[in-house]
């Protein structure tokens, strides 16, 4: 898949545990742990939200994306 979650150097760069991170955004530690390993196929715009107000960052700073023609041709494999 083209999108990468980039969380895990983020939480590195605030000097964070992704433990307090988990509790401060309300979120159980494994659920924090699927979404930064890129096993989630989605996340609620609230819980990025909340990412980004407890990282003071913007969307974009926790994924990141690399073209791949073939997400032009539709959704085959699902």
């Amino acid at each position: 898949m083209p999108i990468r979650v980039t969380l895990d150097q983020l939480i590195v760069s605030k000097g964070l545990k992704a433990r307090d991170l988990a509790q401060q955004v309300g979120l159980s530690e494994t659920q924090l742990s699927l979404f930064r390993s890129g096993k989630v196929k989605g996340i609620r715009f609230r819980t990025l939200a909340k990412l980004c107000a407890a990282l003071d960052c913007r969307p974009g700073d926790l994924l990141d994306y690399e073209f791949d023609a073939a997400d032009l041709l539709g959704d085959e494999e699902e």
